[in-house]
């Protein structure tokens, strides 16, 4: 598979939600107290991911 996301404890002990694509990290989240906070964390990129706008602050 191409695409996937990672759950991972970071060295805080924090669970964090990583999407990779091809081995590259795309994008990571912040830390998480339990797996469930990291699992709904996924959850919610997968339903309002689709949707979301881009916001361009580099335009003037």
């Amino acid at each position: 598979m191409a695409h996937k996301f990672e759950i991972y404890k970071d060295k805080a002990g924090e669970f964090r939600v990583r999407f990779k694509y091809n081995s590259e990290v795309i994008f990571s989240t912040e830390g998480y107290s339990s797996k469930a906070s990291a699992k709904n964390a996924i959850e919610s990129i997968k339903k309002n991911g689709p949707d979301a706008p881009t916001d361009d602050t580099t335009s003037a």
